[in-house]
C-alpha cells in the first residue's frame, strides 16, 4: 500500500516537473492579441468601416443642413408656399436658391451611391462632385444677384462650398488612408 502511494507521488511529481514554470511559458503580447482579435472580428462582419460610416453621415448632414438653410430662406422671404412657387416653378438662375439645394441633392446621391452602396475605394467620385459644386457656385456668385438679397446671398453658397471641400478632405485624408491601413494590417497578421 505504501509502495502504491509512493508510485503515485513519483508520477505526480514527474508530471509537474515536466511542465515548464509559468515564467518560462511564451508570453502573449497584448498588441498582437488585440490585432488578431480585431482581424477575426473584421472577417466576420462585412459591413462598412466606422470611418466610412462617419463620412456617409457627414454627407447626409450636408444635405440636411443645406435643406434647412434653404427652408429658412424660403420662410424669411415671405412664406414658404409663395416663395417655393416663385423659386421652383418660376425658376430664375440669378435670384433662386433652389439650384443650390439641388446641388446638395446631387452630391448626396452621387457620394452615397459611390461610397456607401458601391463601397468605392477611389477618389474620383468626390473629385467630380467637388469640381461640379465649386464650378457651379463660382458661376452662380459671379452671374447672379444673390449678394443683393441679404445674408442668405452669402451664407448658402459659402456653406455649400465649404461642406463640399470638407467632404473631399475627409475622404482623401481620413477614409481612404485608414481603410488602406486596415487592409494592410490584415495581411500582416
Amino acid at each position: 500500500m505504501n509502495r502504491a502511494a509512493g508510485d503515485a507521488e513519483d508520477a505526480h511529481s514527474s508530471s509537474v516537473e515536466s511542465c515548464p514554470p509559468l515564467r518560462d511559458v511564451h508570453s502573449i503580447n497584448p498588441a498582437q492579441l488585440m490585432a488578431r482579435i480585431e482581424s477575426y472580428e473584421g472577417r466576420e462582419k462585412k459591413g462598412i468601416s466606422d470611418v466610412r460610416r462617419t463620412f456617409c453621415l457627414f454627407v447626409t448632414f450636408d444635405l440636411l443642413f443645406v435643406t434647412l438653410l434653404w427652408i429658412i430662406e424660403l420662410n424669411v422671404k415671405g412664406g414658404i408656399e409663395t416663395t417655393l412657387e416663385k423659386e421652383v416653378l418660376q425658376y430664375d438662375y440669378s435670384s433662386s436658391y433652389f439650384d443650390i439645394f439641388l446641388l446638395a441633392v446631387f452630391r448626396f446621391k452621387v457620394l452615397i451611391l459611390a461610397y456607401a452602396l458601391c463601397r468605392l475605394r477611389h477618389w474620383w467620385a468626390i473629385a467630380f462632385t467637388t469640381a461640379v459644386t465649386s464650378a457651379f457656385l463660382l458661376a452662380k456668385v459671379i452671374i447672379s444677384q444673390l449678394f443683393s438679397q441679404g445674408a442668405f446671398g452669402y451664407v448658402l453658397p459659402i456653406i455649400s462650398f465649404i461642406l463640399a471641400w470638407i467632404e473631399t478632405w475627409f475622404l482623401d485624408f481620413k477614409v481612404l488612408p485608414q481603410e488602406a491601413e486596415e487592409e494592410n494590417s490584415k495581411f500582416l497578421i
